[in-house]
């Protein structure tokens, strides 16, 4: 009598059930929605930093003075960073709980200021396509002591929790 060569039943059902297990593994491991919502939080707080050391660059070069921008006519409080000042506004942070106002206030222009000498170009959300120089997505806080907080105002939601990403100085 010859025996047969070949896989059983139980053999294969092994088989497919580790393959099965690692294919959910690998799905739940590599989640892309998540990894894009971390990269874009990563440039976030990449633009934030690199525009508060742009500021405090143009300050210790001008012997402490802050750029224009952030002391002529402006108050303690939030301020959203771009270009547009014909309308009297831009929106600050819509959604953001972290400041108030939220609603309109005036935007500082630092560009002038800033570009290209402290910075090469003010930074822009990565997430909102629509988003422009006049509202760059971005908030420039300055408290009655002085103190800058720049931050970005709109940052995802990752693990059902959403990081405030600011950098104060």
């Amino acid at each position: 009598m010859k025996k047969r060569k070949g896989f059983t039943l139980i053999e294969l059902l092994i088989v497919i059930g580790i393959i099965a297990i690692l294919a959910a593994i690998i799905f739940v491991a590599v989640d892309p929605a998540r990894r894009l919502a971390e990269a874009r939080n990563a440039e976030r707080w990449s633009s934030v930093n690199s525009l508060l050391n742009a500021v405090l660059k143009y300050t210790v070069d001008n012997s402490g003075t802050l750029p224009t921008a952030l002391t002529s006519g402006v108050e303690t409080g939030t301020y959203g960073i771009g270009t547009r000042s014909s309308d009297g506004g831009c929106v600050i942070c819509p959604s953001s709980p972290s400041f108030s106002p939220t609603t309109t206030s005036n935007c500082v222009d630092l560009t002038s200021a800033l570009v290209p000498t402290y910075i090469a170009s003010i930074p822009l959300d990565p997430a909102s396509s629509n988003v422009k120089a006049e509202e760059s997505g971005y908030y420039i806080y300055r408290s009655s002591a002085g103190r800058l907080t720049v931050g970005a105002c709109e940052p995802e939601t990752i693990g059902g929790t959403t990081p405030s990403v600011s950098v104060s100085r």
